[in-house]
This record gives structure tokens, C-alpha cells and sequence, in this order.
């Protein structure tokens, strides 16, 4: 059976491995609670060093990730420069 999930896409500043030092913690713990709280199912940076950053949710539409958004310490550090919210609709089972 197919689930829709919301995968946020960040692109990141230049320099990101150095420059998130500063609010790195807190935005690993923003990333955690939001994993308990059962929205958040994967997230990571890719590259290296790290351009882009990818975050899967779960929930009924895109609002679920662009509260994260809201209330994530990297975009409020500046270290986000643009990112969306695409419907992903997977097909394999989910753990």
C-alpha cells in the first residue's frame, strides 16, 4: 500500500560543515524530539561536505514540515538558503 510522506529539502550556505558548529546541538535535539514525537521519520545532510540537507515527515500535508521549518535553529541561524516541501508518495513498507 502506498503512503504519501512530505520530504523537505534544504540548500545550505557555503561552508556549512564549519558554519553550523554553533547551533549544530540544536538543531540535532530540534531533530530528535521531533522524531519521538513519531513526524519525523529519517533526516541528513548530503554530500562532502555537506550542500544540501533532506528530511522526511510524516502527516496529512505539507504543514507538518513547514512547522519544522519554523522551528528549526539552522534556518533561524541563516544557514538555510532556500528550501521546499515535495509530496513523496513510497511504495516500499516503511520499518
Amino acid at each position: 500500500m502506498a503512503e504519501t510522506l512530505h520530504l523537505l529539502i534544504y540548500e545550505y550556505v557555503e561552508n556549512m560543515a564549519e558554519r553550523r558548529k554553533p547551533v549544530r546541538d540544536a538543531h540535532l535535539a530540534t531533530i530528535e524530539r521531533w522524531r519521538e514525537d513519531g513526524h519525523l521519520v529519517i533526516a541528513g545532510a548530503v554530500g562532502d561536505p555537506p550542500h544540501t540537507g533532506m528530511l522526511v515527515f510524516r502527516g496529512d500535508s505539507e504543514k507538518v514540515a513547514e512547522t519544522f521549518v519554523v522551528d528549526d535553529p539552522y534556518v533561524e541561524a541563516g544557514l538555510v538558503t532556500r528550501w521546499s516541501v515535495q509530496p513523496w508518495t513510497i511504495v516500499t513498507p516503511l520499518p
